[in-house]
């Protein structure tokens, strides 16, 4: 189904990273970002200049580009008052930050803009320990999970050109019945029911790692 171009948000960061050694003896990461300044491509695999330390975990078509809602950073400051000056646009590694969108108003398999580039919504992030070791707290990944304010990841469906300024507007909502934190929510459960699982495992638009989590929750005889 086509969506009449709301919700919509505007672009406040856009951010890449390439791959360094952030914790003496532990992997090396690309989960630190620097703002971009300036006009970008939107490539198949992402904001053009952006690297990835792990492929195996991250990456790939499905997790091309990272979006944050930059509408939770008072959220994280007032629940971490002593690491206020953290929660900034870019502090988790998201490649682009907006206001206006977040995991309620938009779906899985939700088209938007993205300047000329056309990206589609494929999942919710799964974090690691490289998320806590970032921002320097222990707790920092179970508590995106719980709270469901994970961001999302999109793939790209057209390149094109975004710019910091860009407005973000849906295109188009093939799947309304499932916004992004009713899917992350169910991702994260101990348990979901057999229809859930049956559902998602089915959910075209939703990331094949995300689809196949799902169907091996499925009672196969």
């Amino acid at each position: 189904m086509s969506y009449s171009g709301d919700p919509f948000g505007q672009i406040v960061g856009l951010f890449t990273g390439r791959v360094q050694t952030l914790w003496p003896g532990q992997a090396p990461s690309a989960i630190a970002k620097t703002r971009i300044e300036g006009a970008r491509q939107v490539t198949a695999s992402g904001l053009q200049g952006d690297m990835c330390a792990d492929l195996s975990a991250h990456g790939g078509p499905d997790q091309a580009i990272h979006h944050y809602a930059a509408d939770h950073m008072p959220f994280w400051i007032n629940r971490h008052k002593e690491q206020a000056a953290t929660f900034v646009p870019g502090c988790f590694g998201e490649n682009v930050a907006t206001t206006g969108l977040d995991e309620h108003n938009l779906c899985i398999g939700d088209v938007l803009s993205m300047g000329t580039a056309r990206v589609q919504v494929s999942q919710g992030r799964q974090p690691c320990w490289k998320l806590n070791a970032h921002i320097g707290r222990k707790d920092m990944a179970h508590a995106f999970r719980t709270t469901c304010k994970t961001g999302w990841y999109y793939r790209v469906l057209e390149p094109g050109v975004v710019t910091p300024d860009s407005f973000m507007h849906v295109m188009e909502r093939p799947a309304p019945e499932w916004p992004i934190h009713e899917v992350i929510a169910a991702r994260f459960a101990r348990e979901v029911s057999e229809e859930t699982a049956q559902r998602l495992s089915d959910l075209a638009p939703l990331s094949a790692a995300w689809r196949s989590h799902f169907h091996k929750l499925l009672k196969v005889e």
